[in-house]
């Protein structure tokens, strides 16, 4: 066999290994949706003590199979989507071993709603990374939500681990877990002329092109290991990252909708320069959720803060509006919180709250337009004198 034709070879193996490994990186888990029927079919009563009940999952403990309109005393199950899920009881576990690229950032994405308590949690994991959510039934009146989390990879065989850490009376009680996906991040690129990084929020979780819900980002206070890369959710409740497809969103295909107040900050620190001036510029919006008004944002920029009001014209669902702020240290801290705790209008219960994007920290133009003027004047004299 010739060289080039060894290395024609070698070229096919690595490109195939690599279509391989995109493909099972991006999307639906194996049995995500947990749609493929067991063994022997979905039988009507889906409590199961085999650890391999549920195809491609390993289970630990009271797992059932759940379906859709299926009662429990004088309770409905909700189902996320499709016909089935999965119900996790008391310290109950699933788990699928997955490859991952060492060093890279995933992001988990997966639906979840409560059954018995007013307050259940649900703990994903990667291990050694885990983060323990709250389920509360505070942002739909779907009763669900879509969730995401996100972790740097620390080894290439690994391990996605859902666990149910409540001890309820009923034993069979706990959340239900539906449509279980998986994406590796990619940082974007800072721009040259932008000191934000993914300031279009177009970078961000895996999100179902038929979920209406968007995706609920929880508290997540490193960086490094965001859903949403270059931003933080500080407070203790989320924020919605929406696409176009199901809100309105004021550029591109994604965006940030604040949700609950005080509770919900979206924060980055940017590189600047000290004692020099700069602008933060941003878009406001309504989501297009029927959202009740007003919907103002808290905008912070170094020491500055601005409360702003969306008051857009008839032909706009969103306008911009710019903080000025002049730099103290190498790195500043921009952020924003929706000043309103803000319902639906046509539930009165789901939160909500206005849009953010398009947000970009640049050095003031005023500034640099009034230094050259000043150098142009200096010339001008030059000029003169020399004249004379």
């Amino acid at each position: 066999m010739s060289s080039s034709t060894t290395l024609f070879l070698l070229c096919l193996i690595i490109i195939s290994q690599l279509l391989a490994i995109f493909a099972a990186e991006d999307g639906l888990l194996n049995n995500g949706d947990f749609e493929t029927a067991p063994t022997g079919g979905f039988g009507d009563d889906g409590a199961t003590d085999s650890p391999d009940a549920v195809p491609s999952w390993k289970l630990n403990g009271t797992v059932e199979l759940v379906a859709s309109g299926q009662k429990q005393g004088g309770m409905i199950l909700i189902v996320p989507e499709g016909r089935h899920a999965v119900r996790l009881g008391n310290d109950a576990q699933i788990s699928q071993e997955v490859k991952l690229e060492k060093g890279e950032i995933y992001s988990i994405t997966f639906s979840a709603s409560r059954t018995c308590a007013q307050l259940e949690s649900l703990n994903v994991s990667v291990p050694p990374a885990s983060q323990t959510i709250d389920l509360q039934t505070l942002y739909s009146v779907q009763g669900w939500d879509t969730y995401a989390w996100a972790f740097q990879a620390e080894q290439e065989d690994a391990s996605v681990v859902f666990t149910n850490p409540g001890m309820e009376d009923d034993p069979t009680c706990g959340p239900i877990i539906d449509d279980i996906a998986i994406k590796k991040l990619f940082v974007p690129t800072k721009p040259k002329d932008n000191a934000v990084l993914n300031g279009d929020f177009e970078e961000g979780p895996w999100m179902f092109r038929n979920a209406s819900l968007g995706v609920l980002l929880p508290t997540n206070l490193d960086e490094e290991t965001s859903s949403l890369p270059g931003w933080i959710v500080e407070s203790n409740r989320a924020v919605r990252y929406i696409d176009s497809y199901h809100f309105s969103v004021p550029g591109g295909k994604r965006a940030i909708e604040l949700l609950s107040g005080k509770e919900g900050i979206i924060s980055q620190m940017v590189t600047t320069t000290p004692n020099k001036p700069y602008t933060m510029s941003f878009s406001l919006g309504h989501a297009g959720d029927s959202c009740k008004q007003p919907l103002a944002v808290m905008a912070f920029a170094g020491d500055q803060a601005e409360n702003v009001h969306y008051t857009p014209d008839s032909n706009s669902t969103f306008q911009t509006a710019n903080v000025n702020f002049t730099a103290k240290a190498e790195r500043t801290r921009v952020a924003f919180y929706s000043v309103y705790y803000n319902t639906r209008s046509d539930d009165m219960s789901s939160l909500c709250g206005p849009v953010v994007d398009d947000i970009r920290v640049v050095v003031s133009g005023g500034v640099r337009g009034l230094r050259l003027s000043g150098l142009r004047f200096v010339f001008m004299v030059l000029v003169m004198l020399f004249m004379v």
